[in-house]
């Protein structure tokens, strides 16, 4: 049985994505919590510039490294296994999100040991673990919304292009998609992480003009990250087609698009 489903090189693909899709989704949420400058870090003057009545620099979260990845599977799924494809792993790493929700949320309430204590430089490293991962649970939940209203989106620009353009442009419909989904996406997760979330739960929670200076650095570095990354689209895409074969890619981005065609086998 095993066999004959990895046979298909058009599953064995599925497969490869999905894996690196929801890898990195998970990924995210927990790297997530850490804000870091990015000038600082590239050991450059921070831009320090007047935006929404507080200092504008370039303050990201840390899941933004995973993103470029994200990006580049979420095209691919999209090119060649369509919104089901998509549809299909976004709920899937929602429901792994919210696994791993639950199991942090029960590690949490674990006593801790005097060996988990002792080690170590931190006055308390349990109230550490408590701080680090329970401020992670808000990213979650701002994240899977976002993420579910970005992956939405995504796919909606991303084939209206295509049907505007053909098989053109594929430039156009992968940055394009993404710089529409990600401007929400941007926004959303870090209002409900550090300015909703713990509001509601009585913790210090960032003023909005703090968090609206984070999610515009946040979608500037997306914006040009998704830019540098159009020929990684293209080498992505030739490497694909000679995989699969020219014709069999050919069958599965059609059908993708929701024209009916033969049976494509791990195309629907």
């Amino acid at each position: 049985m095993i066999q004959s489903i990895l046979k298909q090189k058009s599953t064995r693909l599925f497969i490869i994505l999905a894996g690196f899709f929801i890898t990195n989704a998970v990924l995210a949420e927990f790297i997530g919590v850490k804000i870091f400058s990015l000038e600082d870090s590239l050991g450059v003057p921070r831009a320090n510039l007047p935006l929404f009545g507080a200092s504008f620099s370039f303050h990201l979260t840390a899941g933004v490294l995973l993103w470029p990845v994200v990006f580049v599977m979420t095209d691919i799924i999209n090119e060649y296994y369509g919104p089901r494809g998509v549809r299909f792993l976004s709920f899937l790493a929602v429901g792994l999100i919210s696994f791993a929700f639950i199991v942090v949320y029960a590690t949490m309430q674990l006593s801790p040991s005097e060996f988990f204590k002792t080690p170590s430089d931190v006055v308390d490293p349990d109230i550490s673990y408590r701080r680090i991962f329970g401020q992670g649970l808000w990213i979650i939940i701002g994240s899977i919304i976002a993420f579910l209203i970005g992956q939405i989106l995504d796919v909606l620009v991303f084939h209206r292009i295509k049907k505007a353009t053909g098989e053109k442009s594929i430039w156009l419909r992968a940055t394009g998609s993404t710089l529409v989904s990600q401007l929400i996406d941007s926004f959303v997760v870090l209002i409900v992480a550090f300015h909703l979330g713990p509001a509601l739960q009585g913790t210090d929670a960032w003023p909005l003009k703090q968090v609206l200076v984070a999610a515009t650095g946040n979608y500037i570095y997306k914006f040009a990250v998704a830019l540098l990354m159009t020929p990684v689209i293209y080498l992505a895409h030739h490497w694909i087609e000679r995989y699969l074969g020219k014709d069999n890619a050919a069958r599965m981005k059609r059908n993708a698009m929701g024209e009916e065609f033969d049976n494509v086998p791990a195309a629907g």
